[in-house]
């Protein structure tokens, strides 16, 4: 079966690393998350992944609790990083290459962010985990994601989440909310739907990344949106074809 995507760049939230847990890292869950990966590696495809510190410290969470925002926010970016070697440790014993590549250099855990290494990492079958954000504060892993996404050249942007989709509230909160199956990058920054966040949903929509956000518990969901089926709720244009720009 043909691919609809051939390089592309998951972005996982930290809390999706607790599984049931209400803190810290479940090692079931990491080693689910393994095997997904694994299933469509073995498609060929080039993955990168951007994890979030959520499951350990939020920079805002801990500037509203009285912290200075840069050094909350410096803090997120390592428990990034943690998240990053559990999930690399899960990949390899699957005997998957893996390499972390961190935005703040700690040359011992990772190698330095380096574009063209990153991208010949993926050339080369290798799994490339963007760990510490953007390496500033003030920037969302979900602008990190979008922006490392553009820098590699990926496809799209698959953004896995506890619900299978975007809806117009809350769906544990709310029995009535819609989902959506298709929105353009304007439906979600004027209803403030949350896909991500503002900065990172109008980077994706100056340069036509798409976003795909699906329930990352659902199994074979990874592999259902690289082969182009129906999953989960696709961000992107007003022409639908949600196609990346290339440079010239």
């Amino acid at each position: 079966m043909p691919l609809k995507y051939k390089r592309i760049l998951l972005k996982l939230s930290g809390e999706a690393l607790m599984g049931d847990k209400g803190y810290g890292i479940d090692a079931g869950t990491v080693d689910y998350m393994a095997r997904e990966i694994k299933d469509i590696a073995s498609m060929g495809i080039q993955i990168s992944i951007v994890i979030g510190g959520g499951n350990i410290f939020r920079g805002v969470e801990g500037s509203l609790e009285g912290m200075e925002r840069a050094s909350a926010d410096y803090m997120g970016m390592l428990a990034t990083v943690i998240n990053a070697l559990a999930l690399q440790n899960a990949l390899e014993k699957y005997d998957i290459p893996t390499r972390v590549q961190s935005a703040i250099e700690m040359r011992e855990l990772a190698e330095p962010y380096i574009r063209r290494k990153a991208v010949r990492h993926l050339e080369k079958g290798r799994i490339v985990i963007f760990a510490a954000g953007t390496g500033n504060p003030y920037f969302t892993t979900d602008t990190a994601a979008a922006l490392r996404a553009m820098e590699i050249g990926a496809d799209v942007i698959i953004k896995g989440t506890k619900v299978d989709g975007v809806y117009s509230s809350d769906p544990m909160k709310d029995p009535k909310a819609k989902k959506y199956n298709q929105l353009t990058y304007m439906e979600v920054l004027n209803k403030g739907l949350g896909v991500m966040d503002s900065t990172a949903v109008t980077l994706c929509m100056d340069n036509g990344l798409p976003i795909v956000v699906f329930n990352l518990r659902g199994k074979g969901n990874i592999r259902k949106i690289v082969e182009g089926k129906n999953v989960g709720t696709v961000v992107r244009g007003n022409d639908g074809a949600g196609v990346k720009k290339k440079n010239k």
